[in-house]
């Protein structure tokens, strides 16, 4: 299942700036940083032993960890989620509540990572955590929007128009055993599972960060 596009127009504003600005910076920070060295990950990506010891760069490594990608894959995955997810949620935050909540998200998303795995060296890197926030926040608000999803079904491709909130938590359930398996038994699977379960509790935090009509038709239980 791989989300297409969100099919709701906006509602406050034309076009989702912060969106395209994180997008554009990812990349350019992606395509304009030479190769990654154990030595630069370990200074810039996010290890929770590190944290837990006062090493490294602390909350400043989740600031840059969160704009670090691995490859072009594990790149235009993120982009591409957070540009189907990203736009409605700007538009009811605004965008500098918007970045805010972002950053938030990716913050608490290294956070629980490091509680849960703290005698991890490995650095974790990406943007997934306040991606995974991001879609939290849809869920909150949108519970009855529509995401254009692609679905292949044996040789068949169909792209439906599924309800977002089963397209999110399928997305978030698929997080839960591989983040047990890793705290428990130490499996490594190359995803940061407990990243995007921290970064999607932050939407419990998403009504505070809505703009103020969208705050008061939320409390009026009229769509945002």
């Amino acid at each position: 299942m791989f989300p297409l596009n969100d099919t709701e127009p906006n509602r406050y504003s034309l076009f989702p700036v912060m969106t395209v600005a994180l997008i554009l910076a990812n990349t350019a920070i992606f395509i304009g940083t030479p190769a990654y060295t154990w030595d630069f990950l370990m200074r810039y990506g996010t290890t929770p032993y590190l944290i837990l010891h006062q090493q490294g760069g602390g909350i400043i490594s989740s600031m840059t960890s969160m704009f670090l990608h691995g490859g072009w894959s594990h790149l235009i995955s993120n982009m591409w989620a957070l540009w189907v997810f990203g736009r409605r949620v700007e538009d009811a935050f605004g965008p500098w509540r918007y970045l805010v909540y972002y950053i938030t998200a990716g913050i608490l998303a290294d956070l629980l990572t490091t509680m849960a795995l703290g005698q991890s060296l490995i650095p974790g890197i990406g943007a997934s955590g306040a991606i995974f926030g991001v879609m939290g926040a849809y869920l909150v608000l949108f519970p009855e929007g529509r995401i254009r999803t692609l679905i292949i079904l044996q040789i068949i491709p169909t792209w439906p128009r599924i309800r977002a909130g089963w397209v999110v938590l399928y997305f978030f359930a698929v997080q839960i055993i591989p983040a047990i398996d890793t705290m428990v038994n130490g499996t490594f699977y190359g995803v940061g599972n407990w990243a995007h379960i921290g970064g999607f509790i932050t939407c419990i935090f998403a009504p505070l960060f809505l703009r103020h009509e969208a705050f008061a038709r939320y409390l009026s239980n009229v769509q945002v």
